[in-house]
């Protein structure tokens, strides 16, 4: 079993060949309809690169999908999780490149050393690190390129964990498989792992499923949140910090469009966010870098609004800090502000944490942002990528291994 992680590192991690040091998570994916011109603080060289329809942040890799249904991952290789066939010692690639086998996607979810993503054809493939079976294929076998989740199910959806996936099919039902030790699954089974789909219980409809470090988070068809999983921090946001083995209501009463499991196994670090359908954000659980953006460092066994009155389309919960974009395009995060992760143009460094949200500098228009556990991406109103953050295995994007703490154009493979 690979060793837990409970320090924050302060410094840019090793990045062994097959590693097994646990974090991130899942964020949310910044994904983009086909938009308008790019807005006017836009460089040329982002109008010369790949037009993207939606960009997930992993733990040291991002992936994308274009606009023409082709799906590129950048940042490191060290388990295949580029999934462009190679499988070089320590490798990385810090510009895009396209994930082998010619298949099309409608979108794909870049995690803990591996990914997954879901074809036109409403199929679900993975790539990258099998630890817990959480490529789905019924093997622990690492994959270079991507391979099929087995069970015959279609997909509309897929989120991956740190070592477990997530995923929706066209008629709403979810099912998640993986490592399973703290419920994750919401099977209601005490399995440590599944290493093929199986259908969360209670008969829930949902509008997407999140996948994030030991908890999982997702938004009914009746716009209802639900959270599963360790719940040490109250991220599941019941009011409790039990573990819970099935779906359990978050308090409230509030009515989600969207609800996310952030990535973090840090004692209290986990956290939950979710915008409502009037725009407003809400986040619970860990809270001790500010990363619910209430102004505090209090944790919240149920969910605290965001402050500042902004009103969102999406946000995006990572390790110890979260993103957003507004129903006005731009881009806000909140939380730890190490390795530049908030975008703010702030120091490198272990600066002050950011308790409300802070706008991302640039004047760029966003339309979704992605947050990772050490870097941050978004796609722009007029479908350009880009990335701030730690860069050292090239997970930005833009050609260099430099860190940085504005956004800096995803360049052309």
């Amino acid at each position: 079993m690979p060793r837990i992680a409970w320090i924050r590192f302060r410094f840019a991690p090793v990045l062994p060949l097959a590693v097994v040091v646990a974090a991130l998570g899942c964020r949310d994916d910044a994904e983009s309809p086909t938009g308008p011109e790019l807005g006017p603080a836009l460089s040329t060289s982002a109008t010369q690169a790949l037009s993207f329809r939606q960009i997930s942040a992993g733990k040291f890799h991002s992936c994308g999908v274009t606009t023409d249904n082709l799906a590129y991952c950048w940042g490191q290789d060290a388990s295949g999780e580029l999934g462009d066939g190679t499988h070089p010692a320590n490798g990385s690639s810090s510009t895009p490149i396209p994930v082998s086998g010619g298949l099309h996607f409608l979108q794909v979810s870049a995690g803990n050393y591996y990914s997954c993503g879901v074809t036109t054809d409403e199929r679900a493939y993975c790539w990258g690190e099998n630890f817990y079976g959480k490529l789905g294929d019924g093997t622990n076998t690492p994959r270079l390129t991507p391979v099929a989740v087995i069970g015959g199910h279609r997909f509309r959806q897929v989120d991956t964990g740190d070592y477990h996936t997530c995923a929706v099919t066209p008629s709403d039902e979810a099912f998640c498989w993986g490592y399973n030790h703290y419920g994750q699954l919401g099977d209601g089974s005490t399995f440590n792992q599944r290493r093929r789909p199986v259908r969360v219980a209670g008969g829930l409809t949902f509008r997407r499923v999140i996948a994030g470090a030991l908890h999982t988070c997702g938004v009914t068809t009746g716009f209802r949140a639900y959270c599963w999983g360790d719940g040490r921090d109250g991220q599941i946001g019941d009011g409790k910090t039990y573990t819970r083995w099935t779906p359990r209501l978050v308090t409230g009463g509030l009515s989600f469009r969207q609800v996310h499991a952030g990535y973090t196994h840090r004692p209290g670090g986990a956290h939950s966010c979710g915008v409502t359908t009037d725009n407003r954000a809400y986040c619970w659980g860990g809270n001790d870098q500010g990363q619910l953006g209430d102004g505090t460092t209090i944790q919240r066994l149920k969910p605290v609004a965001v402050a500042g009155g902004l009103q969102f389309n999406g946000v995006s919960p990572s390790e110890e800090h979260t993103c957003g974009v507004t129903t006005g395009s731009r881009a806000y995060c909140w939380g730890w502000s190490y390795y530049g992760v908030l975008g703010d143009g702030s120091q490198l460094g272990d600066g002050p944490a950011r308790l409300s949200p802070v706008a991302v500098v640039g004047g760029i228009s966003f339309s979704a942002v992605s947050a990772g556990p050490g870097h941050t991406c978004g796609v722009t109103t007029g479908n350009a990528g880009y990335c701030w953050g730690q860069n050292n295995a090239g997970q930005l994007g833009d050609g260099s291994q430099t860190t940085t703490s504005t956004p800096v154009a995803v360049a052309a493979p």
